[in-house]
């Protein structure tokens, strides 16, 4: 007979929530905005990482080049450049089908990228900020949500903060 020695599983590690949306903190930290860092992370129903991105200007645009101003003439702000952290996700998949699959996303979706959202199939936005919910945009977002039956909730943790160490004590 095999002697097992019981030991129990490590308390206070991540849940899948809590995974999820670290990634996508963390992937927001490559955005060079320098007012708005957002970042999405497609996580598969069998809990696999599908997809990240971040908000910033399409490949081979000069982030070096093009504005990145709030406010201004319409072309000389970031607005009509940037693509948001949810479409840099999908578009960044690695799956050739999001169907059934979940995105964590800092801010709320706006209505542009709901649409990308609801049309690649995926069926779930965990959000971590609704801070323009009183924007037509976000408006329009949950209207189109509710109306395809996408489902959409604000992450809840019991885990404040996140420390991740890039070097071990030497």
């Amino acid at each position: 007979m095999v002697d097992v020695t019981r030991t129990e599983k490590r308390k206070g590690y991540l849940n899948w929530d809590e995974y999820f949306m670290s990634v996508a903190l963390l992937s927001a930290q490559r955005s060079k905005d320098p007012n708005t860092q957002v970042g999405a992370c497609v996580a598969s129903s069998n809990n696999k990482i599908v997809g990240v991105g971040y908000n910033g200007f399409p490949w081979g645009c000069s982030d070096d080049v093009l504005p990145w101003a709030r406010e201004g003439t319409y072309l000389d702000t970031k607005y009509p450049y940037v693509c948001h952290a949810e479409l840099n996700a999908v578009l960044n998949s690695t799956a050739t089908n999001l169907k059934g699959c979940r995105i964590y996303v800092g801010l709320f979706p706006c209505n542009e990228c709901t649409k990308v959202i609801i049309q690649s199939g995926i069926e779930e936005i965990i959000y971590l900020s609704d801070k323009y919910a009183d924007s037509d945009s976000v408006k329009a977002s949950k209207f189109m949500l509710d109306t395809s039956k996408t489902k959409y909730r604000k992450f809840t943790s019991h885990t404040r903060e996140l420390t991740i160490k890039l070097f071990a004590n030497d």
